[in-house]
């Protein structure tokens, strides 16, 4: 039986591929934490398209608010399944910095963001909150498809908007698509 001498190459990573994947992760780490949404590393053209982001978000997630209600207004029988994906959608508004609906100033800040969105909806009494909203149909199965489609658009242009916003609010756009693309599906999901 022959003799062989031991290998002299250890097993396992070597020092220096070690200290390299060491010094490669924490370059990672340090470019993903430096970009925040302080004063300091943002110009004013980004911070103030930022702020344009934030306020349409808060419009757009106040409009779907009001088809919501528009469609509970019409289908009252909807009231359980619709009523807490429009507490969601509040939410949402509010985390945008809209949403001050439940202050004394509601009609004034619904009809602030009426005439501000109003490529979107018709001329009319902005005041009036739901009958801003375009027509609810005639069935509960099209009302909740319709509510579907509107949260299916508002997620895709959100997720479109995400490169061309700072880190936090990135996040923030994010998480409110992934959460109306699953409001989606429960509106288009039939009972069992």
């Amino acid at each position: 039986m022959p003799f062989t001498l031991p290998s002299r190459t250890p097993s396992g990573p070597r020092r220096r591929s070690l200290l390299a994947g060491a010094a490669g992760a924490g370059a990672v780490l340090l470019a993903g934490c430096s970009g925040s949404d302080s004063d300091s590393g943002t110009t004013g053209a980004s911070a103030s398209a930022a702020a344009r982001a934030r306020a349409r978000a808060a419009r757009d997630s106040e409009q779907l608010a009001r088809r919501y209600e528009a469609v509970l207004a019409a289908h009252p029988a909807l009231s359980a399944r619709l009523s807490p994906l429009l507490a969601e959608v509040e939410r949402h508004a509010e985390a945008f910095g809209g949403g001050k609906r439940a202050s004394g100033s509601a009609s004034a800040s619904e009809s602030a963001s009426a005439s501000a969105s109003a490529s979107a909806a018709p001329a009319g009494d902005p005041s009036a909150g739901a009958s801003a909203s375009p027509g609810v149909p005639a069935t509960e199965k099209e009302a909740r498809g319709e509510l579907a489609a509107a949260e299916r658009a508002l997620a895709d242009r959100r997720l479109k908007a995400l490169a061309d916003v700072p880190g936090e609010l990135a996040r923030l756009l994010a998480s409110v698509a992934a959460a109306g693309a699953g409001h989606a599906f429960l509106l288009t999901e039939d009972k069992k």
